[in-house]
């Protein structure tokens, strides 16, 4: 029993010095100290001994199975520091290898615009308002006096859900909203910007494009006038276009405002001595504006002969365009990263 013990001693003890991963010496542990092991069956069978004999082989198992056990965890430890070392050697990082530049995501040139507006009519004492894309007739059209039937329409008549339900062609509804949800009929001024729709689409049109419009309405006896939308579009128009940028007015139609006028700035590339772009005229049109009219007033639940402002919109895809010299309205929207990204560039020049 003795030799047994020492042969089993021995071949434990150069296979735990052979073994060359953890998952073998693990498997080594079972098969000489698990439950079935060859020590444990020396264990079981010492009932055959004499009683003198069982404590002396007792003895020599337990001094073999200590030995395996100090052997199999040394063993371990050295494995365990081998893998570390060849981890580290394999995960080396070369510090001096130049870093993998990431791309950065671009803010999109009509948020850009519509930011920059927002921040400049806050400072003036404005507030920024929102509306519904899908809006009903009644706020899209009648509420702004253009009637069912009206000749107005047939430019904006565009993407109907339902007879009653359309795809807004302009954010003016936002206004009309906000005079009737005014129930104290204090002072308004704000502005909206958002998404509007229309069948066009070409260099410089789109079925989706974006509108900002501002409106101010007060007591008559605060006087507000065309000298102040005149101020108002001046000091908007050289902030986002540049200080030397002048204004014309001329006298238009909009069914929302009388006098209605459209508002020409002068030409951002030849700064209005002429060239293609202006057609040599040295004017583009940009916006449109005017007093509000009685009748939107009184529909909105205003009376005309104690109030009165003004209102003006524009096309924010058109001032992103002549404000970044975008030839093709059609470029913000293909997403294109090479395209979007320049204005990164163009902001800090």
């Amino acid at each position: 029993m003795k030799a047994k013990i020492g042969e089993i001693k021995e071949s434990a003890i150069k296979e735990i010095k052979t073994s060359e991963n953890l998952q073998n010496l693990n498997d080594i542990r079972v098969m000489y100290l698990g439950k079935k092991g060859k020590l444990t069956e020396i264990l079981r069978s010492m009932g055959e001994l004499s009683a003198e004999e069982r404590p002396v082989i007792g003895s020599i198992v337990n001094e073999a199975r200590e030995e395996i056990e100090k052997l199999i965890n040394e063993k371990t430890e050295e494995l365990k520091k081998k893998e570390l070392d060849e981890k580290l050697k394999n995960e080396k990082i070369d510090v001096t290898i130049p870093g993998k530049k990431f791309k950065r995501g671009s803010k999109h040139p009509i948020n850009r615009v519509i930011e920059e507006i927002e921040d400049l009519f806050v400072s003036m004492g404005y507030d920024v308002v929102t509306g519904p894309e899908l809006e009903t007739d009644e706020y899209c059209f009648e509420r702004l006096n253009l009637p069912k039937g009206h000749p107005a329409r047939d430019m904006q008549d565009s993407f109907y859900i339902t007879n009653e339900y359309v795809l807004r062609t302009q954010t003016s509804a936002v206004q009309a909203r906000t005079m009737m949800n005014n129930k104290e009929k204090t002072p308004i001024r704000i502005i909206c910007a958002g998404k509007t729709y229309r069948r066009e689409d070409d260099a410089t049109h789109s079925h989706q494009f974006n509108q900002v419009e501002g409106l101010v309405i007060d007591k008559k006896e605060n006087n507000v006038s065309l000298a102040d939308l005149k101020g108002t579009l001046e000091v908007f128009v050289r902030k986002m276009l540049g200080k030397n940028s002048e204004l014309r007015f001329r006298p238009s139609y909009f069914p929302f405002t009388e006098p209605s006028y459209e508002v020409d700035v002068t030409c951002f590339k030849c700064s209005g001595k002429g060239c293609n772009l202006c057609k040599s005229t040295g004017w583009i049109e940009l916006l449109g504006a005017g007093i509000v009219h009685p009748n939107v007033l009184k529909m909105n639940g205003y009376d005309p002969d104690k109030f009165s402002g003004f209102a003006f919109g524009t096309g924010i895809d058109r001032l992103a365009m002549f404000k970044y010299g975008i030839t093709d309205m059609r470029y913000l929207y293909t997403n294109d990263i090479r395209f979007l990204s320049q204005f990164d560039r163009k902001d800090e020049e």
